[in-house]
């Protein structure tokens, strides 16, 4: 699975930017990334890199250097991305997140590096493509601050299915969702009650492997999405 180079692949990952954070005697701001991320990149064979939040105009010159990249799960997407009012349940804003995300998701479709989105990541990729989003969506987030579990079915056909042809259980935190599907994307699972739980860009889009998934792969014990996002990146 090693690149052009002979290593592991380079796989970004988008992080917090938090103030405040704490840990030993410290108390300063932070650029913040659950471990289960990189440990995941790991597991499946790529080396991990952070990315905190940085000028826009900087997001080509950083996906340039990278084999693959992930946008990582976090805080709702401004409503006013995808031409929303807020609904009061959507949480606060994140603009300097969403602003370099957002170029990030640009730069990578731009040069076809692969790119995995995840939760937040899927909903901002199809935010990107222009597509919106549904607010809040009751009972896939039903205690705050805890992991649930649902299973997914992949469609026939699809890159998701090729890597999990098999209907799984998910560890998933989220109330949005995809509303409209943004330019060329494809669902390619579904939770039980119909909401879109994967999309993609079908291979003649043109755009490289891009993939992204509502729930959250790095609090479980399957690698194979990383998996196939280091494989495509290698």
């Amino acid at each position: 699975m090693a690149n052009a180079t002979g290593s592991r692949p380079l796989i970004g990952v988008s992080t917090y930017l938090e103030a405040g954070a704490r840990w030993g005697v410290w108390e300063l701001d932070a650029a913040l990334l659950p471990a289960g991320y990189p440990r995941l990149v790991q597991r499946a064979g790529g080396l991990a890199a952070m990315l905190p939040p940085d000028a826009p105009e900087q997001a080509a010159s950083v996906v340039a250097r990278l084999d693959g990249l992930v946008i990582a799960g976090g805080p709702d997407v401004e409503p006013g991305r995808y031409g929303a009012e807020r609904d009061p349940r959507t949480g606060p804003p994140a603009p300097e997140r969403d602003a370099w995300e957002l170029a990030l998701i640009e730069a990578a479709l731009a040069a076809e590096v692969p790119l995995l989105g995840i939760c937040r990541g899927m909903q901002l990729l199809n935010v990107a493509l222009g597509g919106t989003l549904v607010q809040h969506l009751p009972g896939h987030a039903e205690v705050v601050g805890v992991f649930g579990r649902h299973a997914v079915k992949p469609v026939p056909g699809t890159l998701y299915a090729g890597l999990v042809p098999e209907e799984m259980s998910v560890p998933t935190f989220h109330h949005q969702a995809v509303e409209r599907l943004g330019a060329g994307l494809a669902p390619c699972a579904y939770a039980g009650d119909g909401t879109v739980e994967a999309v993609e860009l079908p291979s003649g889009v043109g755009r490289g492997w891009v993939l992204g998934v509502q729930w959250h792969p790095e609090m479980g014990e399957d690698v194979r999405v990383m998996r196939g996002l280091v494989g495509a990146a290698g």
